[in-house]
């Protein structure tokens, strides 16, 4: 391997993990799968923790769906999840998942994300998914959107992302300064206004 390959290898981090759309068989009109973006980023992150290499789009949607279920039925919302929310429901009370690995971190800063992952961890932002410009959203895109963070590329300084708004989300990269810009945390609830812009993330460790 030349100095140049060597360079791009250790310019380049991607945790190898599996992929699910929020709507794996297209069923939009399920309003569960069209504010199924949090649970899609869970669905994906577990995957991950539990080292499969393939969600079967049948097994996503089910899990997607039943996750949703379980917040409706215990929480009262399903819908737009704060990263706090998602952690202690879904992440804790239903995977029954180690709270010590994984935890919300507030007052980001971009070297924060890039940090993160260079450890091998994998992070969850909440965004503006307007601000995203994704061309494979429906325009304008969604007000609150969740996605996965699997990797940085620092020469093309660009987050590879695992993003469930799309069929085509898999790997999908975004500038850092556009994927940063976006980042906006949410409240639980149904497209709630939000106040002020803050900057969090949700840490996934193994």
């Amino acid at each position: 391997m030349n100095s140049y390959k060597k360079l791009l290898v250790f310019a380049t981090m991607v945790l190898p993990m599996s992929f699910t759309s929020q709507a794996p068989l297209a069923k939009w009109s399920d309003l569960r799968q069209q504010d199924g973006c949090e649970e899609a980023s869970v669905v994906m992150a577990m995957s991950w923790v539990k080292g499969e290499k393939l969600i079967k789009k049948e097994e996503a949607e089910k899990s997607i769906t039943a996750i949703s279920d379980f917040e409706l039925k215990k929480y009262g919302e399903y819908r737009d999840i704060s990263l706090a929310d998602l952690r202690q429901w879904v992440f804790i009370d239903y995977f029954k998942y180690d709270a010590k690995k994984v935890r919300v971190v507030e007052n980001i800063k971009l070297e924060n994300l890039k940090a993160e992952i260079s450890k091998g961890n994998l992070i969850l932002v909440p965004t503006d998914g307007r601000l995203l410009k994704n061309p494979y959203f429906k325009a304008p895109g969604p007000e609150t959107h969740m996605l996965v963070l699997k990797g940085y590329d620092k020469l093309k300084k660009e987050f590879i992302t695992n993003d469930p708004g799309t069929k085509r989300g898999e790997g999908y990269r975004y500038l850092e300064t556009i994927l940063f810009k976006a980042i906006k945390a949410y409240p639980t609830g149904h497209h709630l206004p939000v106040k002020k812009i803050e900057k969090k993330m949700l840490v996934v460790e193994k």
